[in-house]
C-alpha cells in the first residue's frame, strides 16, 4: 500500500481549488475572513432571475480575486426549484493553456 499523498496537477488542481473556494463560506478561515464564495447563503433564498445573476456575479468576483491560475470564461447558475437544488457550471481556462475546462457543482439545501 502506498502512503503518499496524491498530487493533482494543472487543470485538476485548479478545479479542486475553485470548488473549495466556492464552497467555503466567509469567516470560515481563521486569519482570512473574506476568503470564500459564501454561495451557500443563497440556497435559502427564493430562486429568481435576479438571485441567479447576483450569485453568478459573486462567483465571478470570488474566482477573479482568489484564483489567479484560472481565467474565467462563463458562470451558469441553474436552479431546480422542485428539489431545492442549484447547479453551478463554471467554465475557465487555466493560465498557459488553450483548452477550456468545465467544473460542475451541485448545491443542495440540508436541513
Amino acid at each position: 500500500m502506498n502512503k503518499r499523498v496524491s498530487v493533482l496537477e494543472n487543470a485538476e488542481a485548479i478545479k479542486r481549488a475553485v470548488k473549495n473556494l466556492i464552497l467555503t463560506n466567509k469567516y470560515e478561515r481563521p486569519y482570512n475572513p473574506l476568503f470564500g464564495g459564501n454561495v451557500q447563503a443563497y440556497l435559502f433564498e427564493n430562486f429568481s432571475p435576479s438571485l441567479r445573476a447576483e450569485m453568478s456575479k459573486r462567483i465571478e468576483d470570488t474566482i477573479q480575486a482568489f484564483e489567479p491560475r484560472a481565467q474565467l470564461l462563463e458562470v451558469i447558475v441553474t436552479p431546480n426549484e422542485d428539489e431545492n437544488d442549484l447547479f453551478v457550471q463554471i467554465v475557465f481556462k487555466p493560465v498557459n493553456r488553450t483548452e477550456p475546462v468545465t467544473l460542475n457543482i451541485a448545491l443542495e439545501r440540508i436541513r
